[in-house]
């Protein structure tokens, strides 16, 4: 049973009343009021979209904090370093260096194929997806560097640019569907261009993966640009 005892030791003041208004049309019309420090309504107002967003998203923390979105099903991956779980909640975790299959529109001139991938960082939200490098498979800590990410469709931030790929998470995903669907996600959708025409790696970004894809050879971390922030400032 749910112990209650400290919601009788906190005082709760009333701050906002709002009082829904039908006609016969069953239309609604919502007046919001102001509480003054005797707990009285005052300044009377049309609701607004600023109170009914703030509201909404209110709720929306509840109901996501009460289900199981980026709830963990059983014992925590080493892979995974952070999670918040409020209502703009995210998680970051790592993948050392990986073989994975990419996909490049044709125009790019390289083919289809696998690859050696370097150690990434990912943080994603149910909205979008930064991603970045790692110099080595060592699991990161809070100073370690990184670099940017050697991939096509991304910001100089490290954020993703997914184009028309439709991202929509269930409320009640939990942390490895979660990461698991990013994953497919982002390694499902083609690489198409330089975001800002700038490249992330040293060389010529088209030339790298012509000569990477279909080999054994691991990803060339010299190549790898330094990223100006540390693991600890993406943790927001």
């Amino acid at each position: 049973m749910k112990n209650i005892t400290d919601l009788f030791s906190q005082s709760y003041k009333p701050f906002k009343a709002l009082v829904f208004y039908q006609n016969e049309k069953d239309n609604l019309y919502v007046e919001s009021y102001d509480m003054d420090a005797l707990g009285k309504p005052i300044n009377a107002h049309p609701f607004s979209q600023r109170e009914s967003k703030a509201l909404s998203e209110s709720l929306l923390a509840k109901q996501e904090n009460s289900s199981g979105f980026l709830c963990s099903t059983g014992l925590l991956s080493d892979q995974v370093l952070y999670v918040d779980r409020s209502v703009d909640g995210y998680a970051i975790w790592y993948t050392p260096e990986m073989k994975s299959h990419l996909i490049f529109k044709s125009d790019l001139g390289i083919s289809d194929g696998e690859a050696y991938l370097p150690p990434l960082l990912w943080k994603a939200s149910k909205r979008g997806l930064s991603l970045w490098a790692l110099g080595n498979n060592d699991r990161p800590k809070l100073e370690t560097k990184l670099y940017h990410a050697p991939f096509f469709n991304l910001y100089a931030d490290g954020r993703v640019c997914m184009g028309n790929v439709i991202v929509k998470f269930s409320l009640n995903i939990d942390l490895d569907g979660f990461i698991s669907q990013w994953k497919k996600l982002y390694f499902g959708s083609a690489f198409s261009h330089l975001l800002q025409d700038v490249s992330p790696v040293k060389g010529n970004i088209v030339q790298l993966w012509q000569q990477q894809i279909g080999t054994e050879s691991p990803f060339p971390n010299s190549q790898l640009k330094k990223f100006p922030k540390l693991l600890k400032d993406i943790i927001r």
